[in-house]
């Protein structure tokens, strides 16, 4: 793989720019980075591809923890995690036995169709099997198509925005770090994925600091509509890459 300093200086620019905005999207509406971030690095350098945006989730789900830190519910993580990790497996499974393309396409309908019933519904139940249930969803979108981010957000769309973020970043960070360990065992992560995660660091940097400004112009009753639009055009995006 290349590292940052061979890549072509308007592409660099082009990744560091999307890094910054898909940083101030999850640090407002809780999620979204590598929905923005994946695309554009694959096509710059392929070989990033997964490990580089995980990297940079990690800093960046840090420092939402860390600076809405009386929002997480710790008592959720746990329930979410203990989905997650089996929906992890189920994942992977499933990637072996289905194709991208078809993956894509169902992935973004069952977005689509949750979407639409969280806005004809009042209110989301959160309950220790719900919370699993996004878990596993969760883990298994993510895994397979990378929108592990809209089953967790939807669960906790009419909660706070720091209850949102900050137990969405919790989440993201404990399951990003035991996916990253699985890639280290692996010796998938090499060392030009941390130089190029690093030099694209700053962008993170930026996007995080924008989002404390966003994210306290839309928390209260602009949050919500917020996270079912960002989730709905998630869904769509996955279905166009599935198509095309």
């Amino acid at each position: 793989m290349s590292d940052a300093l061979a890549l072509p200086p308007a592409a660099f620019a082009a990744v560091l720019v999307v890094v910054a905005v898909g940083a101030a999207v999850q640090g407002t509406v809780g999620f979204g980075a590598n929905l923005l971030i994946a695309p554009v690095l694959a096509v710059a350098d392929p070989d990033a591809v997964p490990v580089v945006p995980m990297l940079l989730v990690v800093p960046l789900a840090l420092a939402m923890v860390r600076r809405e830190r009386h929002g997480v519910d710790r008592t959720a993580v746990g329930w979410l995690m203990l989905g997650r990790l089996p929906g992890t497996a189920l994942g992977t499974a499933v990637v072996a036995a289905v194709s991208a393309t078809t993956l894509s396409v169902l992935a973004g309908v069952g977005v689509l169709v949750a979407v639409a019933t969280s806005a004809l519904t009042t209110t989301v139940p959160v309950t220790p099997a719900t919370t699993v249930a996004a878990g596993v969803a969760s883990g298994t979108l993510g895994t397979a198509t990378s929108i592990g981010g809209p089953p967790m957000a939807l669960l906790y769309q009419h909660h706070e925005g720091p209850h949102l973020r900050a137990t969405l970043a919790a989440t993201f960070t404990l399951g990003t770090l035991v996916s990253l360990a699985a890639l280290v065992v692996a010796q998938v992560v090499t060392r030009d994925h941390l130089v190029l995660a690093l030099a694209l660091l700053p962008g993170t940097v930026v996007g995080i600091v924008a989002s404390g400004h966003l994210s306290r112009r839309i928390d209260g009753p602009w949050l919500r509509p917020a996270v079912l639009t960002f989730a709905a055009a998630t869904a769509v995006a996955a279905i166009v890459r599935g198509l095309l």
